[in-house]
């Protein structure tokens, strides 16, 4: 679904993505972990066309994103960042329904796809009346990911879309992310930091450090068989969820150091 060949991006003198080989599965949740600035974003607006590569090439559904097909590549994807990035002088049902009406879709049509995402996502009409401003934050992120959803995109990016949130609001809405991914059965490319996150809802994980793929398979893969001493000092840095808690963070034999 998402394939990246030998991407390279920089920004000055400032190397982003150096190399970068990826090629992710349709259908399964990704997971883009590592520290702040190791380059997770950027791919991901690379993946979007809101940024071009300088080296390299990125494909989505075996066309290349580029500046003669990004914009229809778009439509098959659904973005969702913090906070849900929604507009303040739209009610949350407008932030929602904006995609469906630049697609010039009947208002019945956009109507009943509103109902959808609101129970999918467990907010009630009245609640979508409101402005951004009167809503929390777990419910700004609901929206956000409705209005993601409002076309039916095959390919869901989210950019740390739970960082901003408080612990509590946080555990319910990955939970509730993981039964949506789930139901929905959706080609999902989530960016964050947090393995707990990335242990409940990545089928895959891809660690990245300065700008460059340090390992990439299952967390399990990370946490038994680690590439590089940076894989085993990153995981050691959080608290590991319990079911990969079991004292096998040693660095594997012969690994090279890290980046």
């Amino acid at each position: 679904m998402v394939v990246l060949e030998h991407v390279s991006k920089r920004f000055g003198a400032r190397l982003a993505l150096d190399d970068v080989c990826l090629c992710l599965g349709q259908g399964r949740t990704h997971v883009l972990l590592g520290s702040s600035g190791c380059g997770k974003t950027t791919l991901l607006r690379l993946v979007l066309g809101l940024e071009q590569p300088d080296g390299g090439a990125v494909y989505v559904g075996g066309t290349r994103v580029e500046a003669a097909t990004c914009r229809a590549l778009r439509r098959q994807m659904g973005y969702v960042v913090q906070e849900g990035g929604l507009y303040p002088h739209l009610t949350a049902a407008r932030n929602v329904t904006l995609p469906a009406e630049a697609q010039r879709w009947p208002r019945p049509r956009i109507a009943a796809r509103l109902h959808e995402l609101a129970a999918l996502v467990d907010l009630d009409l009245a609640t979508l009346q409101r402005y951004p401003q009167q809503l929390s934050g777990g419910q700004r992120q609901r929206v956000g990911l409705m209005r993601a959803l409002m076309l039916d995109p095959p390919l869901l990016l989210l950019d740390e879309p739970l960082a901003a949130l408080d612990p509590l609001v946080r555990a319910e809405l990955q939970a509730q992310l993981r039964a949506i991914f789930t139901t929905l059965g959706k080609t999902v490319l989530l960016v964050t930091h947090d393995l707990r996150e990335a242990a409940l809802l990545g089928d895959t994980v891809t660690l990245m450090h300065a700008g460059r793929v340090v390992q990439h398979g299952t967390l399990a893969d990370l946490v038994e068989r680690p590439a590089t001493p940076f894989v085993t000092a990153f995981l050691q840095a959080q608290a590991l969820p319990p079911v990969l808690e079991k004292g096998r963070l040693a660095p594997a034999a012969g690994a090279e150091e890290s980046p």
